[in-house]
C-alpha cells in the first residue's frame, strides 16, 4: 500500500466521522434538554454504563461529568449484576449505552433501574430497540455508517457516542455556572493543575520584594538589586509605584548612575498583574512583551508580589 493510499483511507474515516458529527449537530435527539434538567435534579450521581467499545467511552463520559461539576461514576455492566448494582441508588441517574440497543449485559441494571424508579437515558444507534424503549430519555445517534471497510467495526458510533457524552458535559457545566476556581478543584494535580493556579499562590511577596522609594541613591538601589536577585528594582512614591528599574536601565544610564536617583533612572509604567490572575495568563503576558519578571499590584496600586519566570518554570505552568 502506497503512502498516498494509506493518507486516502484515513482521510476517508476522519471525514465520514466528521459528516456524522455535524449531522447529529443539526439534529440532536428529542429527548437531551430533558436528560438535562433530570440530571440537574438528581441528588445523587450520574451512574455511567456499557460494555465492549461503549464501556470505554461510558468510562470517558463518567470522568468528563465528574470533572466539570456533575458527580458521576461507570459501572461495568458484568460487574453490576455480580454485586456492583449496589453502587446504584434511588437518588441517582443512569446512562446506558449501547450502540445495538440489545447489550444482553445490560438487562439486570434496566430492571434495577424500573425496580426502584431511577430514572434512565439510553445512548443507541438504534431507536426501536429493546434499551431504547426501556429509556425515560432516548438519545439515538445520529444514523451513519461506521468508518472501517467492512461497516462493522464500531468508529462512526463511538465517535457520535463520545461527542453527545461532552456535549452533556458542557451543558450540565454551563447550568451549574461552574468556574475556572471550580475546574481547578477537581485538577488539582499536573499541567492542568499547575496552569489553573493563581499569581498569589506563586508570587514572592513581603520582604522579598526589592522595593526602593523614588529617592534612594542608585548606590542603594544596586545593593537592593543584588541583594533580592529579580534583575530589577521595584520603586515607589508615597506608597504607590512608579516605575521599574531594570538592567537594561541600568546600562543606558552608565555614565550618570553614581549620581542618580531611583526616581531619575526607573522606567514608567511597567507591565502590573494582579495576583488574582492565573499564572497561565501571567505566563502569556511574559512571553508577549518578552519579559521574564512581572509585578503584582494592589487597587491602590502598591506592589504586593513579584513574579519570574522560574517560579512559573519550577511550578510547571511554563
Amino acid at each position: 500500500m502506497t503512502q498516498d493510499e494509506i493518507s486516502t483511507i484515513a482521510a476517508r474515516v476522519i471525514s465520514i466521522e466528521a459528516d456524522a458529527l455535524h449531522q447529529m449537530a443539526r439534529d440532536l435527539p428529542a429527548d437531551f434538554s430533558g436528560a438535562v434538567e433530570a440530571i440537574l435534579q438528581t441528588k445523587g450521581r450520574v451512574i455511567v454504563s456499557g460494555v465492549g467499545k461503549s464501556g470505554h467511552i461510558g468510562n470517558k463520559i463518567a470522568a468528563t461529568l465528574a470533572s466539570t461539576g456533575t458527580p458521576a461514576s461507570f459501572v461495568h455492566a458484568t460487574e453490576a449484576s455480580h454485586g456492583d448494582l449496589g453502587m446504584v441508588t434511588a437518588a441517582d441517574f443512569c446512562l446506558l449505552i449501547s450502540n445495538s440497543g440489545e447489550t444482553s449485559e445490560l438487562s439486570d441494571i434496566v430492571a434495577h433501574t424500573s425496580r426502584f424508579s431511577i430514572p434512565m437515558a439510553a445512548i443507541s444507534s438504534k431507536p426501536h430497540s429493546t434499551l431504547m424503549q426501556a429509556a425515560d430519555y432516548k438519545l439515538a445517534l445520529t444514523s451513519a455508517p461506521e468508518a472501517c471497510s467492512i461497516g462493522m467495526v464500531p468508529t462512526t458510533s463511538t465517535t457520535l457516542t463520545l461527542a453527545l457524552g461532552d456535549a452533556l458535559a458542557v451543558v450540565l457545566m454551563e447550568r451549574r455556572d461552574f468556574q475556572p476556581d471550580d475546574f481547578k478543584v477537581f485538577h488539582p494535580g499536573g499541567k492542568l493543575g499547575a496552569q489553573m493556579a493563581k499569581v498569589a499562590q506563586l508570587m514572592h511577596h513581603g520582604d522579598a520584594l526589592p522595593i526602593v522609594d523614588h529617592q534612594t541613591p542608585m548606590q542603594d538601589v544596586l545593593i537592593t538589586m543584588t541583594s533580592k536577585g529579580f534583575g530589577i528594582a521595584v520603586v515607589i512614591q508615597d506608597g504607590t509605584l512608579w516605575g521599574v528599574i531594570t538592567d537594561g536601565d541600568l546600562r543606558r544610564h552608565m555614565d550618570t548612575l553614581m549620581h542618580a536617583t531611583a526616581g531619575d533612572i526607573a522606567g514608567q509604567y511597567p507591565v502590573t498583574i494582579t495576583p488574582n490572575m492565573f499564572a497561565a495568563e501571567a505566563l502569556n503576558i511574559m512571553n508577549t512583551k518578552k519579559i521574564s519578571v512581572l509585578l503584582a499590584v494592589d487597587e491602590t496600586n502598591m506592589p504586593i508580589g513579584i513574579l519570574h519566570i522560574h517560579d512559573l518554570l519550577r511550578a510547571g505552568v511554563a
